[in-house]
């Protein structure tokens, strides 16, 4: 059994598709999701909320809900900066360049990702920053998954 994901199309998961031996699909199930599994595009599911995939944001009833472990689907263009420092980072994390050039700014130094593969980490208390200097995509990683970090986006169009 396997879910085929396309360029431009998805397919979503069916009960059939994903029966598990524990017993049919609960009947509270979404397209996309059955019987504790979600398929989906990384792209169109990180536009709905900020990027994110999974974290403790997610619906406790959605296997993406965890309170350990956050992943974010980055699609930056060139020239997007983070609207403000992180200061007092709780939380370890990993990112890693998918395509494009994106550059780290951590106090004191600053850290360029050319080539699709190069990461950085950074752990707890460390502050930190980010700009596309091309178009890119990123993917983050970030342990544990704890509320307080949203950046209010600014709404006024300039």
């Amino acid at each position: 059994m396997s879910d085929h994901l396309m360029s431009g199309t998805s397919t979503a998961a069916t009960g059939a598709d994903l029966a598990l031996a524990a017993g049919p699909a609960p009947a509270a199930s979404t397209a996309g999701v059955t019987a504790g599994v979600h398929v989906g595009k990384a792209a169109a599911d990180a536009a709905l909320d900020r990027g994110w995939l999974l974290g403790h944001f997610k619906d406790p009833e959605d296997p993406r809900h965890s309170k350990d472990v956050e992943i974010k689907w980055g699609v930056h263009p060139r020239g997007e900066r983070r609207a403000q420092w992180v200061r007092g980072e709780d939380r370890t994390a990993l990112l890693v360049l998918i395509s494009g050039r994106f550059r780290m700014e951590f106090p004191g130094r600053d850290v360029v990702l050319a080539e699709q593969g190069d990461y950085v980490v950074w752990g707890r208390g460390v502050d930190h920053s980010w700009e596309a200097e091309e178009d890119a995509v990123v993917l983050t990683v970030r342990w544990p998954s704890v509320p307080g970090y949203k950046v209010e986006q600014d709404t006024s169009g300039e």
